[in-house]
């Protein structure tokens, strides 16, 4: 996605090898044209898998997903990382392990929202190691829904997150996927360099 790419190239900051930081435009900061563009894009490429629901991770999760969900037409989702006093129990959880924090949350969605007929659309803001996703997938195999697919913001290919869920069996879209963040430099992959 060129708009997504030229915005990662103007607005992203190398912080190291491994840590791209873009919160001028998705982790804090929110352009909310630019996600009205992710939002049509997701919804253009599993716009034939009969998405019925649209489901992320707080917080950075949310505005991608909420603009897919948007173009679907269909409910968004997101697990809460804090535990609510309002959600005590009938929730699906799922331990998630952030690299990015080096923390371990709960993940909770409540069981009304999910339903065995549903057919997920899993959105996330970056893929490194997959946790996030997979942790997400496992909320929705718990409500006994399909995992139709999963969206991805900006993808780090040079880490395992997508291998992963692709051997899990998901469909993995990324709209960014970016090779290598060495020498302060964003490098995106090229299809040949994605395996």
């Amino acid at each position: 996605m060129k708009l997504l790419q030229d915005k990662v190239l103007s607005e992203g900051i190398v912080l190291s090898e491994k840590v791209l930081k873009v919160d001028s435009f998705l982790n804090h900061q929110m352009d909310p044209v630019l996600m009205k563009e992710v939002g049509k894009e997701f919804a253009r490429l599993f716009e034939a898998e009969g998405i019925t629901k649209v489901l992320t991770i707080e917080s950075s999760g949310i505005a991608p997903a909420i603009m897919a969900a948007l173009e679907l037409e269909v409910p968004m989702i997101f697990a809460r990382k804090q535990k609510s006093l309002t959600l005590r129990e009938d929730i699906y959880v799922e331990k998630v392990y952030s690299f990015t924090k080096e923390q371990s949350n709960d993940v909770t969605v409540s069981k009304k929202f999910l339903f065995p007929n549903d057919r997920v659309l899993i959105i996330d803001d970056f893929l490194a190691h997959g946790e996030a996703a997979l942790g997400l997938a496992r909320i929705a195999e718990q409500a006994g829904a399909t995992v139709a697919g999963i969206g991805i913001v900006i993808e780090k290919s040079f880490q395992s997150g997508a291998q992963r869920i692709k051997e899990a069996g998901y469909r993995v879209e990324s709209l960014v996927r970016i090779a290598s963040l060495a020498d302060g430099k964003v490098t995106f992959a090229t299809e040949e360099t994605v395996h």
